[in-house]
């Protein structure tokens, strides 16, 4: 590598990791993502304050029928509306049930009275409760044995198994090869488009402070724009680097922390053991997610190959932010400021965005030949290839995304290169598509 791009390079890393700004999301990027995941369940598992439903029952099907859980109380009492609704004023209670004496053939005839808003999960288990009583009652009215029916049902769930062609077979998840292709798409988009960008903005700085004129006094047009753009992406690496390893070490720290509250001794009980007993504790009326489900599911953890994810990322995310890149920098060295510059980002990132959009087409069909052609294509393959990979890849496919991206990156730079040469030293004149394709044609 020439001496100038490696001064260039150590330039532009040095000045970006070093300020407060890198410092500070680096730090806080896992922190406010685990806050965002953890927090929540933190204060679900810690509301545990009960809400004391007054109830009236004037139909008689209900009374002492609707079951109690660790956070809802049902206090039942033989009065009518208006006397229930003068109790519920003076006393503590959360909420006011009205049961109509004709409910078997009006469902309008329940009313819930509250004085301050309930929680979604409150009501969904009076509804709950509600609804299986009724049907209990229409089902006994009718002579229809409950228990029959109840042992009529039948849950499937279906086990994944791949089969390869030497006959070994691989447990899977279509499930969790939908989140972990779709969480890497997410990852390189925002990656590609957070740190392109920001090689733009400083070749349009360097550019309208004139830093640039001093810089080419020494420094080849085409070196200064490859020592930015491998400088950037090599923030944009450490950082990733970074938030692994404090993601890695909060991840340990919360999965500590969540056993001992649940008072389970961290080496003989995991974390999806821990959650799996809570889910089948759950009453029935509230169980949507089983345990055996998410027992099943943290299973299948091991048919993702996660070194083979972890490695495709970061040649993704290089390889498509090296690609952008050269064509943010382009753009960067052909305006004077960010306004003019967005004539010329709209065709650069629509197949950025077009492949954001179509990850969740291609999730439906990981096979299909649109996934095959948007995986290879350079333009797109960053995020496409990382959406298919947790369903499989053959290796040839994956060889073949990765050559034509270097060679798209190639190519991509030798035209940007072009384009940085002659605008980067254009002052005070307004930059059009015909202008562009002059510059392209300067030999």
């Amino acid at each position: 590598m020439p001496s100038n791009i490696a001064i260039i390079i150590e330039r532009e890393y040095l000045s970006r990791v070093k300020k407060k700004t890198f410092i500070i999301m680096s730090i806080l990027g896992p922190l406010l993502m685990a806050a965002i995941m953890v927090i929540p369940v933190l204060l679900a598992m810690n509301s545990n304050e009960e809400k004391q439903i007054l109830v009236v029952d004037e139909s008689q099907l209900f009374t002492q029928t609707l079951k109690n859980n660790e956070s809802i109380k049902f206090i039942f009492m033989p009065v009518k509306l208006g006397a229930a609704k003068a109790l519920y004023q003076a006393g503590e209670f959360d909420c006011l049930l009205y049961i109509h004496p004709q409910i078997m053939t009006t469902t309008a005839g329940i009313q819930l009275y509250f004085k301050k808003q309930p929680g979604i999960n409150t009501v969904r288990y009076i509804e709950k409760s509600l609804e299986n009583e009724m049907e209990k009652a229409k089902l006994e009215a009718s002579g229809i044995d409950k228990a029959a029916i109840a042992s009529a049902k039948t849950n499937i769930s279906l086990a994944t198994i791949k089969l390869d062609e030497a006959g070994k077979e691989e447990k899977g998840s279509s499930e969790l090869a939908t989140i972990v292709g779709y969480l890497g798409g997410i990852l390189i988009y925002i990656f590609i488009f957070l740190y392109g960008v920001q090689v733009m903005r400083g070749v349009i700085e360097e550019k309208t402070n004139r830093i640039v004129e001093v810089i080419i006094s020494s420094v080849k047009p085409f070196d200064l724009m490859m020592g930015k753009i491998i400088g950037v992406a090599l923030v944009g690496l450490t950082q990733f680097l970074i938030w692994i390893v404090l993601t890695t070490g909060i991840y340990t720290i919360g999965t500590a922390v969540l056993a001992e509250k649940f008072d389970k001794p961290v080496q003989s009980q995991s974390i999806e053991k821990v959650m799996s007993d809570r889910m089948q504790a759950m009453p029935e009326t509230e169980k949507e997610f089983t345990g055996e489900d998410f027992k099943e599911l943290t299973q299948t953890l091991d048919s993702i190959n996660l070194p083979l994810m972890l490695g495709a990322f970061l040649f993704y995310f290089l390889g498509g932010y090296l690609l952008y890149s050269a064509m943010f920098a382009a753009i960067g060295s052909a305006v004077d400021n960010e306004t003019d510059s967005q004539q010329f980002m709209l065709p650069v990132t629509i197949p950025l965005i077009l492949s954001f959009v179509m990850a969740q087409v291609i999730l439906n069909n990981p096979e299909g030949s649109i996934a095959f052609w948007f995986s290879i294509f350079p333009l797109t393959s960053p995020i496409i290839m990382m959406v298919r990979l947790p369903f499989g890849v053959p290796m040839w496919e994956m060889a073949l995304s990765m050559v034509l991206l270097v060679l798209g990156f190639v190519f991509m730079v030798w035209l940007a290169g072009k384009i940085y040469r002659t605008g980067i030293m254009m002052y005070g004149k307004k930059v059009n598509y015909k202008e562009l394709w002059k510059w392209l044609r300067y030999s």
